[in-house]
């Protein structure tokens, strides 16, 4: 049983669930997870710390600078996301969230000559079989509305 994607289909549901029906907005609902995050991650800094593995210091080295700014690339593009997906209904996002591994996909096999094996053919294409099925039958409920 693949129980690790089975969880996070689970945990990304409930999420999603919990985010969408929040009363506060895009931006106010970032600022609440990273404050839920912060206290994990300060310890785990701290853990770092003590076992001499940290590359975070306030010396403002080289290496702090670089973390400093994966953090702002991080959260400029999740913020965006946060805005555009608030008015989108969660079956759209659904659908969109194939278009990015299904493109990576695409690039591993024709770019980088990656083995497009017998499961894959027959698992790429019912996959996408299905979104369109469901997409179809989707989009006729919404013109009947």
């Amino acid at each position: 049983m693949p129980w690790v994607s089975i969880g996070l289909t689970v945990t990304w549901v409930f999420y999603a669930l919990c985010k969408k029906q929040l009363p506060i907005g895009p931006n106010q609902g970032f600022l609440l997870e990273v404050l839920i995050l912060f206290v994990p991650a300060l310890a785990y800094v701290g853990w770092l710390s003590s076992q001499d593995q940290n590359h975070f210091d306030l010396s403002m080295t080289h290496n702090t600078w670089l973390l400093l700014g994966c953090g702002l690339i991080t959260a400029v593009p999740l913020l965006l996301y946060a805005n555009g997906a608030k008015g989108l209904q969660l079956t759209s996002i659904a659908i969109m969230q194939y278009i990015a591994p299904t493109l990576i996909f695409l690039v591993a096999v024709f770019v980088f000559d990656e083995e497009f094996g017998q499961a894959r053919i027959i698992a790429f294409p019912m996959i996408w079989a299905a979104l369109i099925i469901y997409s179809v039958s989707m989009f006729r409920n919404m013109r009947r509305a």
